[in-house]
C-alpha cells in the first residue's frame, strides 16, 4: 500500500512540474482547479486508505485468515473508483456462483489493480503475493490477516513448495485462488506472457480456471481530469484443465493467453467506441 501511495505522491509531483512549466497556456484559475483535484485526490486516497488497514486489521482480529475477508476488501478498496472518475462495468456469466473452487486469472497491468480488478474479487478467493508485502506499514498486516497468500520469489525451491501447499489448501480447504499469471505488472506493453504456475496448480489440483479480463487502464487515468472514462472487467467462462495432460501444459497455458488477449482487444474497442462513439 505505501509503494503505491508512493508512486502517487511522485505522480503528484510530476504533475504540478507539468502544470507549472505549461503555466503559460493556462489561466490561473484553471491551474489552481487542476492541481486541487489532483491534491484532494490523493489526500482523500490515502486518508481512505489508512482507515481501511487500520480499522480493517482490527476486524480481521477477530476471524483471522478467513478467505471471506479478501472479497470484502478487495469491495472496499474497489470504492476508490469513483474517487479517482472511474466508471466500473463488471460482467460475469451465468451460473459463476456455483463455480465452485477454482483458480482464477486476470491481467496485471499497474497499480490501479487494487481499485479494478480488487472489486470483481470472487468470494472465498483469495490472492497469492510477494512475502515482501507482509512488511509494508498497515497494508501488509491486513493482506496476510484477510487470508492471503505470501511466497519467497527470490527462493524458486519455497516458491515450488509454496505451489505445493497452495494444490493441499485448495483440496482441503476447497479454496479458490486469484492469480496474475504475468508474474509482473504490463505497464502498458500489453498482456505479457504467462508463467506456468497458476496453470500447474489447478492441473494439480484438477480444478478449472476461470480467465478475468480487464480493458486497458495503463496511460488512461489522469488524476487531473474529473472523469477518466470507463473501465470494463469480464469474467469468461470456466476451462475445464482436466481435459489436458500434465504434457499439454504449454498448450493449456497458450490457450488461456489467447483468449485473454483477445478479450482484452475486443474491451478496449468497446471502451473506445463509447468515449468517440461511431455516427
Amino acid at each position: 500500500m505505501w509503494h503505491q501511495l508512493e508512486r502517487i505522491g511522485k505522480t503528484l509531483v510530476r504533475y504540478v512540474n507539468f502544470c507549472v512549466t505549461g503555466a503559460r497556456n493556462l489561466h490561473p484559475c484553471q491551474l489552481k482547479e487542476v492541481i486541487m483535484l489532483l491534491v484532494l485526490r490523493v489526500i482523500l486516497a490515502v486518508l481512505y486508505c489508512l482507515l481501511v488497514c487500520i480499522f480493517g486489521g482490527m476486524y480481521c482480529l477477530f476471524n483471522p485468515r478467513d478467505p471471506q475477508h479478501v472479497a470484502r476488501f478487495g469491495r472496499l478498496f474497489g470504492r476508490l473508483s469513483t474517487l479517482l472518475g472511474l466508471k466500473v462495468e463488471q460482467r460475469m456469466p451465468t451460473g459463476y456462483q456455483h463455480y465452485g473452487n477454482c483458480i482464477y486469472i486476470a491481467n496485471h497491468q499497474n497499480n490501479y489493480d487494487m481499485v479494478t480488478t480488487a472489486k470483481i474479487t470472487p468470494r472465498g478467493a483469495v490472492t497469492v503475493g510477494k512475502k515482501s508485502l507482509l512488511w509494508i506499514p498497515l497494508f501488509g498486516p491486513l493482506y496476510w490477516l484477510t487470508g492471503n497468500l505470501l511466497i519467497d520469489r527470490d527462493n524458486k525451491t519455497k516458491a515450488r513448495s509454496t505451489i505445493t501447499q497452495l494444490v493441499e489448501q485448495i483440496k482441503k480447504r476447497k479454496l479458490s485462488v486469484l492469480m496474475f499469471p504475468e508474474g509482473t505488472r504490463s505497464r502498458g506493453r500489453g498482456l505479457l506472457p504467462f508463467k506456468s504456475g497458476a496453470f500447474r496448480a489447478a492441473m494439480a489440483a484438477g480444478v478449472p480456471i476461470v480467465p478475468i479480463c480487464v480493458s486497458t487502464t495503463h496511460g488512461k487515468i489522469n488524476l487531473n481530469r474529473f472523469s477518466n472514462g470507463w473501465v470494463i472487467i469480464e469474467m469468461l467462462p470456466p476451462i475445464d484443465t482436466r481435459a489436458y495432460n500434465k504434457d499439454q501444459l504449454h498448450q493449456l497455458t497458450q490457450h488461456c493467453h489467447h483468449l485473454m488477449l483477445e478479450k482484452v482487444k475486443q474491451l478496449d474497442q468497446e471502451v473506445a467506441e463509447r468515449v468517440s462513439p461511431v455516427k
